[in-house]
């Protein structure tokens, strides 16, 4: 997990080599400033503090620092012994292109070194390993890895919202939180209007009413700028305050003591009202779908702020209706991403819209237990899970969020429980506005993909539900391939072969690219210095399946990524040769699109 000094850190720029001589001899000079005391007193506690790693449990970790404890040598003299281990020391860094830039010492008499960049911890294990191996005088050696506070917020009733931070099917929300809170991002919620609930009006924007119906309106007239729910109960059925339940979810303002927090709790949210009494018809969903993303709408004004993400918890039964798919297609071309309930059926997701339609992230819902709840929808149109709650085992196993304590007309603030798709829904657009937050550079294509193949395992039985649990924090984490914002840069044709290859040079690397045609190879060349190590990540659209490989001068593949349609591919290869070496990166087809628009793809390549 990255900490904000993380910034800083990069901007240090590596010693030239003047700079990395007197680095060596400042090291060293620490190294004996520190004495006998800077040296591990002896075998024996490095036998009991051997440990066993999980590396999956540090695959977000990052450091700017390394610990090694040495041995003391009692028949070789002090001096040459911290000489000696200094050199090594920094002879093994600059393996894997690495410098120690300063030093100090721990109470138990380690030594912890300051490197001249950031890197994951599984990098610096690798680092570890090899100085233990080569090594005798290092009783052990391991990445400083670095704590965080887990952002927790202050609100009462956040310890009621299981579905944020449980272990079995909660979000990993805290540890996001120290990453993002989706400040500076608009989410829309199309739904039945949001109540000025005391928890939600301090990230409440001005939204509009696309209710033409005036007799289902339930507001006495039609469309107007007042997005405010009158309630959408008809006759004797009671309201639902659905939409101010769905808002809460997504941005109820956290940290300010009262009831519960949102998901994006920094965000700004735009109400869209397009259900009333008996729900709303296609068409008024539709151009509220388009007026939120920042598209225009005959005889409405312009929304204030456009939306970066929109929150769909609504469907019906039947096909993807031409209307609503092209609003669809115009929301994400106008950078929107869009996220939608598999629906409450307990059937399959293709026979309800919008979940069966095109460009956007359908979610269906898991109980408390981690299995899928028992009304959620399920099919191969499902991206991912969430939390939805299921209160067949208890009320404390919905989802909490606003309310209002109305029946057929308002009443007072209040917070409830529900479950659904529908609440399932605002704990993934609430993700997606965190990512948006770190990098508002990201495209509605990468937050899908990323959100898609950062997924955890599902705990319990849900088949047909995407690719896993939704991870808050691994998704916020999966913004940055190296941690820092990239240099970015287009694609440029032709790049078939090795003799075409398009120079990557400038480090970290985020290619704009598109498979032009069904045999397109787009093909990448990087210098790789001698024990350097390169990584790359191909996000493909996510209707396509695209291939990452890693070849040779001699066209010899060194290593291949094939992951599914709509997942990440991601590869890593050392020059192990003591020369610099050219290594060409590959982005072939599988199946999917191809051109501008069908076949676009981003390569984010470090070294």
């Amino acid at each position: 997990m990255r900490h904000a000094r993380a910034d800083a850190a990069r901007a240090k720029a590596m010693p030239a080599s003047p700079a990395a001589a007197l680095a060596r001899i400042a090291l060293a000079a620490l190294l004996l400033a520190g004495g006998a005391a800077a040296l591990w007193p002896g075998p024996t506690h490095a036998r009991a503090l051997a440990v066993t790693v999980d590396p999956a449990l540090e695959a977000d970790a990052w450091t700017d620092r390394l610990v090694i404890a040495y041995r003391t040598a009692e028949t070789t003299p002090m001096r040459r012994t911290l000489l000696s281990a200094a050199n090594r020391t920094q002879q093994h860094l600059q393996r894997f292109g690495l410098q120690a830039l300063d030093s100090h010492s721990t109470a138990q008499g380690a030594q912890v070194l300051h490197l001249n960049r950031w890197a994951r911890a599984a990098e610096l294990r690798q680092v570890a390993a090899a100085m233990v191996a080569a090594d005798p005088n290092i009783a052990y050696a391991e990445p400083d890895l670095l704590m965080q506070p887990q952002s927790v917020p202050n609100d009462p009733m956040y310890g009621q919202q299981w579905h944020y931070f449980e272990a079995t099917a909660g979000l990993n929300l805290p540890a996001a939180w120290d990453l993002s809170t989706g400040s500076g991002v608009t989410i829309a919620v199309v739904d039945t209007g949001v109540r000025p609930h005391a928890d939600l009006v301090g990230n409440l924007l001005a939204g509009y009413d696309f209710v033409a119906n005036k007799t289902t309106a339930a507001d006495g007239d039609g469309r107007d700028a007042d997005a405010t729910d009158p309630g959408d109960g008809c006759g004797t059925a009671a309201a639902s305050w659905h939409g101010t339940h769905v808002a809460g979810t997504l941005a109820a303002v956290a940290n300010n003591n009262l009831g519960v927090a949102g998901v994006a709790h920094g965000a700004r949210l735009l109400p869209v009202r397009v259900m009333g009494c008996g729900g709303g018809y296609n068409s008024d969903i539709a151009s509220g779908i388009v007026w939120a993303a920042g598209g225009s709408v005959s005889g409405v004004a312009a929304a204030a702020s456009k939306a970066r993400v929109v929150n769909l918890s609504l469907g019906s039964s039947g096909s993807c209706s031409a209307t609503m798919q092209s609003a669809l297609d115009q929301a994400r071309s106008l950078g929107a991403t869009v996220v939608a309930a598999a629906g409450n059926n307990s059937g399959a997701t293709a026979k309800y819209s919008p979940a069966n339609c095109r460009n956007l992230i359908v979610v269906t819902a898991l109980s408390r237990e981690g299995k899928r709840a028992s009304y959620a929808n399920f099919g191969a149109e499902v991206d991912v899970a969430a939390p939805g709650g299921d209160m067949a085992t208890g009320s404390a196993n919905g989802v909490l969020s606003t309310s209002n304590t109305g029946m057929l007309t308002v009443g007072s603030d209040s917070y409830r429980v529900e479950q659904g798709t529908s609440m399932a829904t605002p704990h993934v657009a609430g993700v997606a506005a965190l990512m948006l937050a770190r990098n508002p550079a990201l495209t509605p294509d990468e937050v899908e993909v990323l959100i898609k193949s950062s997924t955890r395992k599902i705990p319990g039985a849900c088949t047909s539900c995407g690719t896993g649990l939704v991870d808050a924090a691994a998704a916020v984490n999966a913004v940055f391939l190296a941690g820092s914002a990239p240099t970015l840069v287009t694609e440029v044709e032709p790049n078939n072969s090795h003799a075409q290859a398009q120079l990557l040079s400038s480090f970290p690397a985020k290619v704009k690219g598109s498979i032009n045609a069904n045999g397109d190879l787009d093909t990448y060349r990087i210098s790789v210095p001698a024990k350097g190590t390169v990584k790359a990540r191909l996000i493909g659209n996510a209707e396509s399946d695209y291939n990452l490989a890693f070849r040779n001068t001699k066209s010899v593949v060194l290593a291949t990524s094939v992951r599914a349609k709509g997942l990440t591919d991601e590869l890593s290869w050392t020059n192990s040769a003591s020369t610099a070496a050219d290594l060409f990166v590959r982005v072939s087809r599988a199946s999917g699109g191809v051109g501008d628009s069908g076949g676009r793809y981003t390569l984010e390549v470090t070294r």
